[in-house]
């Protein structure tokens, strides 16, 4: 049994009840599956976290596959749907997620983006009472992706498209403003590490990937933006690197112009990315990069040797990638969320019938991949399928853990059957 291992998420099979539990679960979610071959646990962290992983992704159907249980998933998990697109009057294709991750109410207000062309909006979701608002909405915003919620209690949100803008939102009243000095780009994924530093990337065919360190903590009107530039250039685009400064004024504020003039390593659409500091977990000198069109996942050691303001020292290096640590059943990977003992969860987005794909017959998948136990610099030990969606047009998006690891929080984008969107709270059983 493949066991990635979490100190306080989802108790499973710890009691004879739960086992009846998980019986029934499984035949909730899921038809049978066969297992694959049982791996040591002992490269895996201790925890609680156990689950039998799929073998195989779910044959999934062209017409919006289980509306009530989108997911397949292991014995014992289960699956609520928190809100459904046109709650409040909420638009659809959602996209990223947070909670509101401090103050007297933390972990009550679930925060998601909307990634249309135009009218974006932020929908906020109040657990405790299951009701769910748009929370803000401009006509100039368009194809936000990337949220994150800020160490002063703001959310930050990312426009995924040419001369994109990242905005700040207060989440009490919808006010917002542009936040013109981490560049104009193609906004994904953004997390702060725990120095106040803002990491993200820009999303395209040669995409790089930029820190923002600003001039006063919990303020991101001034600062100086870098990009990632390898020491030695390679094939293999890892090893030794060094975050450079980029001059914005010069490229009108275009940071992808700007990183590629300093000679900034370029991957191939860089998407999400990861740092412990953003859940509270483990690990925080990691900066976790998901490389979709690459099939790979990156792992950025942030730890700075030789320090330096101006030539901050990093080390990259593969953590998923098929022929290293899974196979090719790997796929384009696309969102990412740490748990609490340091287990990476990642969606896969490869495409399908949507939007005139085609001949697609399994759902995508979301897969952990867990620690190693050598400590820094070192690839994912195992890589494990989680998930699988039960629908051949959707994809899962926005992956994301409350603060105490015990929910994995999914949207459910662009479904067939009646097209909407979801958002799910994946827990195991009681």
């Amino acid at each position: 049994m493949v066991r990635p291992r979490h100190p306080r998420i989802l108790e499973i099979g710890m009691l004879a009840t739960a086992v009846v539990a998980a019986a029934c679960e499984r035949d909730a979610v899921r038809p049978e599956i066969a297992q694959p071959p049982r791996v040591s646990a002992a490269l895996l962290k201790s925890g609680s976290l156990d689950f039998e992983p799929l073998a195989s992704s779910f044959t999934c159907t062209v017409s919006g596959g289980d509306a009530a249980a989108p997911l397949a998933l292991p014995a014992g998990f289960r699956q609520t749907i928190v809100a459904r697109e046109g709650d409040g009057g909420s638009l659809g294709n959602w996209d990223m997620n947070t909670l509101n991750e401090t103050g007297p109410d933390a972990g009550r207000y679930l925060y998601r983006t909307t990634e249309i062309g135009s009218n974006g909006q932020v929908i906020v979701t109040d657990l405790r009472t299951s009701t769910t608002r748009v929370l803000a909405t401009d006509p100039s915003w368009g194809s936000l992706d990337g949220i994150v919620w800020t160490p002063w209690g703001t959310l930050l949100i990312g426009e995924e498209r040419s001369g994109g803008r990242v905005l700040e939102v207060d989440p009490r009243t919808g006010a917002w403003h542009a936040v013109p000095a981490f560049g104009l780009r193609a906004h994904e994924g953004l997390r702060f590490d725990a120095q106040g530093s803002l990491y993200g990337i820009s999303e395209t065919g040669n995409g790089h990937i930029f820190r923002f360190v600003p001039d006063r903590r919990n303020d991101l009107s001034s600062g100086r933006l870098y990009a990632l530039r390898l020491l030695a250039p390679n094939a293999a685009k890892t090893g030794e690197a060094e975050w450079v400064p980029v001059d914005l004024v010069a490229f009108g504020n275009d940071s992808d112009a700007a990183a590629a003039a300093v000679g900034a390593t370029t991957y191939g659409r860089p998407e999400d990315v990861e740092i412990a500091t953003s859940t509270g977990n483990a690990g925080a000198q990691t900066l976790f990069v998901a490389v979709t069109s690459e099939h790979r996942v990156l792992a950025v050691d942030l730890r700075e040797p030789r320090g330096g303001a101006d030539h901050a020292s990093a080390y990259v290096y593969d953590y998923v990638k098929p022929g290293l640590n899974t196979t090719s059943a790997f796929t384009m990977p696309d969102n990412l969320a740490l748990d609490a003992a340091g287990n990476l969860f990642i969606t896969e987005d490869p495409g399908g019938n949507f939007n005139g794909g085609s001949g697609k017959t399994t759902g995508d998948d979301i897969w952990v991949a867990t620690p190693s136990a050598g400590g820094a610099l070192q690839a994912a030990a195992t890589v494990a399928r989680f998930a699988s969606l039960t629908d051949c047009d959707a994809e899962p998006t926005g992956i994301y853990f409350d603060q105490g690891g015990h929910t994995l929080y999914v949207n459910i984008q662009h479904r067939g059957g009646d097209g909407v969107d979801l958002a799910l709270a994946v827990t195991g059983a009681k």
